[in-house]
C-alpha cells in the first residue's frame, strides 16, 4: 500500500489545503492528514476542533485519514509505515524551506518528501492569512470549506464578544 502524509497545523484548514490533500489521494492509496501538536503555538482552534474540522472536510475522500502527532514527522512515519510526505508549495519562498527540511528528513529516515504545485486559485492562501481577514471582519467565503467558515466566524465573534 503506498502511505503518505500531509503535515501542518491547519488553523483552520483552508481550500488550498483540501486542494492538496485531494491531489495527493489520486497518487496514494492512503493519505494521512497529520494535525501537529505543538503547545508553545497560540492557535485560534484546538487540535480536537482542528482534527473534527479536518475529518467533516475530508468525508467524501476514503483513502484520507486524519491524525494528530508531535516531536519529528519522521518519527510519526517510521511508526506508521509511511515512507513518503507531500507538501503544497505556493511560491519560491516556500520551496527554500521546504527543501531543507525535505533533505533533514530523508537525512534523518529515509522518508522522502513530494512538493505539489498550489492551484494558482490559492496560491496567496495561508491559514493565517485567512484568520486575520476574517478577524477584521473581511469576507472569506470560498477560501476555506464551508463548515470551516461557519466555525471561523462562530469563534471570530466569540472572541470580539468577549
Amino acid at each position: 500500500m503506498r502511505k503518505a502524509v500531509c503535515p501542518g497545523s491547519f488553523d483552520p484548514v483552508t481550500n488550498g489545503h483540501l486542494d492538496v490533500f485531494v491531489r495527493a489521494a489520486e497518487i496514494f492509496d492512503e493519505v494521512t492528514v497529520g494535525v501537529l501538536i505543538n503547545k508553545t503555538k497560540s492557535s485560534m482552534f484546538t487540535v480536537d476542533e482542528r482534527i473534527e474540522m479536518l475529518r467533516e472536510v475530508v468525508k467524501p475522500y476514503p483513502n484520507v485519514v486524519v491524525d494528530a502527532f508531535h516531536g519529528l514527522l519522521v518519527d510519526y512515519c517510521n511508526d506508521h509505515g509511511i515512507p513518503a510526505i507531500v507538501k503544497g508549495l505556493r511560491a519560491v519562498s516556500d520551496f527554500d524551506y521546504e527543501l531543507q527540511m525535505a533533505q533533514m528528513n530523508y537525512r534523518l529516515a529515509k522518508v522522502e518528501t513530494l512538493f505539489v504545485s498550489t492551484n494558482p486559485l490559492y496560491s496567496y492562501l495561508s491559514s493565517s492569512l485567512v484568520k486575520e481577514v476574517a478577524t477584521y471582519g473581511g469576507d472569506v467565503t470560498g477560501l476555506v470549506p464551508d463548515t470551516v467558515l461557519d466555525r471561523l466566524q462562530d469563534r471570530v465573534k466569540q472572541k470580539r464578544d468577549g
